[in-house]
C-alpha cells in the first residue's frame, strides 16, 4: 500500500497534470469504489462542469478540491492516477474516468479494486469519516513528542501496531514502521508503554527523518507503486530493513530476520533491535 512519502509524489503529480482542468463528465465503471453520495449518478453529476482548484493530501488520502467538493480518494493497495489523451484505449482495470473539456482524461485504475472515493461538500470533508479520526501530521506542529509519548503510553499493544494506527500519527506504512523502528534501534514487539523516554524522543525524530527522506526520494517502488507519471520512487535503495530478509544488517553484518507482527510481515536486525 502507498504511504505518505509515495501518496505525497502522486499528489504533486497529480497537481501538474489536472490544476485547472474542468470536469466534462465522469465515467464510473466500479460503482463500489464510490462511498458517498450513496448514488452513482449524484456523485458524476455533482462533478460536471467543476473545476480542480488544487490537490492535497491529508494522511494517506488524495483529495481534490474543485469549485464546490471535495473528493477524497483512497489508493489503498494498487491505485493509480494517471492523465491521458481521449483516443488513448482503455484497460480493463481503468474504473472511474474524468473527462476534461480539454479532450484529456484523468484514469483511476485499480487492479484489486480495493480504492475508495467519498465526495462532500467543500469545507465539510473533515468533519465526517473517513478524515475525521486521523491523527496529525508528521510534519506538522501538532506531531510533538508529548503527543506521540502520550499516546503510546496509552496502550499495551505492541509498538509496530500502534505506529500503523493512524489515529496516532497518518501516514506511516508497513515500510516505514520499520526503517523508522530500526533507525530507534527498537524492536518491534516491544509493548508501547515501557518505551523510555530517551527511546521515545529517539522514534519522535526518526519518524519524522525517514518520512522527510523518502519524499525527497519520491519515496519507495515496492511491487507495482509508481507515480502519477509513470516515474519510480527511489527511496528503497536506502531501506535499511524493510524487504531485506537474509540480507546483512548494513549497521552491524548480521542476517536481517522477517516475523509477523500484529498480522503484518515485519523486518528487523536482532542484533541492532533487541527486545528487552
Amino acid at each position: 500500500m502507498p504511504e505518505l512519502p509515495e501518496v505525497e509524489t502522486v499528489r504533486k503529480t497529480l497537481k501538474n497534470l489536472v490544476l485547472n482542468k474542468t470536469i466534462k463528465e465522469v465515467t464510473v465503471n466500479w460503482s463500489k469504489m464510490i462511498k458517498s453520495p450513496s448514488e452513482v449518478i449524484q456523485f458524476t453529476d455533482a462533478l460536471k462542469g467543476q473545476t480542480i482548484k488544487d490537490v492535497s493530501r491529508r494522511g494517506k488520502f488524495i483529495i481534490f478540491y474543485t469549485d464546490e467538493f471535495a473528493l477524497v480518494s483512497h489508493l489503498r493497495m494498487e491505485g493509480k492516477y494517471a492523465v491521458y489523451p481521449h483516443e488513448e484505449p482503455i484497460d480493463k482495470h481503468t474504473h472511474v474516468i474524468f473527462h476534461f473539456t480539454d479532450g484529456t482524461e484523468l484514469r483511476y485504475k485499480d487492479v484489486r479494486k480495493f480504492g475508495t472515493m467519498h465526495l462532500f461538500t467543500k469545507g465539510t470533508e473533515f468533519s465526517v469519516a473517513p478524515l475525521n479520526e486521523l491523527g496529525p501530521e508528521p510534519f506538522s506542529p501538532e506531531f510533538t513528542l508529548k503527543h506521540l509519548s502520550e499516546r503510546l503510553k496509552k496502550t499495551n499493544r505492541k509498538v509496530k501496531p500502534a505506529l500503523l494506527d493512524q489515529k496516532i500519527v497518518v501516514g506511516l506504512g508497513n515500510i516505514y514502521v520499520d526503517e523508522a523502528l530500526f533507525r530507534s534501534r527498537i524492536h518491534p514487539e516491544t509493548i508501547a508503554q515501557n518505551l523510555t523516554p530517551a527511546q521515545l524522543e529517539v522514534l519522535h525524530k526518526e519518524i519524522i527523518q525517514t518520512l522527510s527522506e523518502a519524499v525527497k526520494k519520491g519515496g519507495s517502488t515496492i511491487r507495482s507503486y509508481v507515480n502519477s507519471q509513470g516515474e519510480i520512487g527511489m527511496f528503497q535503495l536506502e531501506l535499511f530493513v524493510y524487504g531485506r530478509k537474509g540480507e546483512e544488517c548494513k549497521n552491524c553484518g548480521h542476517p536481517l530476520e522477517k516475523t509477523v507482527v500484529g498480522g503484518r510481515g515485519t523486518h528487523f536486525c536482532p542484533k541492532c533491535q533487541r527486545l528487552d
